[in-house]
């Protein structure tokens, strides 16, 4: 898979490097890392993993049955976390020549992210 990862990819990797999840927990840690920003659908959400699963770069953690209903884990494999480490470092560069820019030609707000 090629870098730069679209937002709501780099969202699900994020989310899984913390923990192996099930659908609807990705969909509700994906919506509290983006604060509200991205909203996954259940059909979007699976059609992502498919696609992370098929690249090697999710795998499946484990299956159980809740409710009569079968409730999948997934988790980040070793190379979606290289992935994963590329894309932040892509973009921690961006942001540091961004902020180098605009601190030139103005001032620039402290933000918890600590950009200024």
């Amino acid at each position: 898979m090629e870098t730069p990862l679209r937002e709501p990819t780099f969202l699900i990797l994020t989310a899984l490097a913390g923990e192996p999840m099930h659908g609807y927990g990705l969909i509700a840690e994906v919506a509290r890392l983006s604060d509200g920003r991205i909203s996954l659908r259940p059909g979007t959400l699976y059609g992502a993993l498919d696609r992370l699963v098929d690249a090697g770069l999710v795998a499946v953690e484990r299956e159980e049955i809740v409710d009569g209903r079968l409730r999948r884990y997934y988790r980040l494999a070793e190379p979606g976390g290289e992935v994963l480490a590329v894309e932040t470092e892509r973009m921690r560069r961006n942001v540091e020549a961004a902020t180098a820019r605009l601190r030139a030609i103005m001032p620039l707000p402290r933000l918890s992210g600590g950009l200024a």
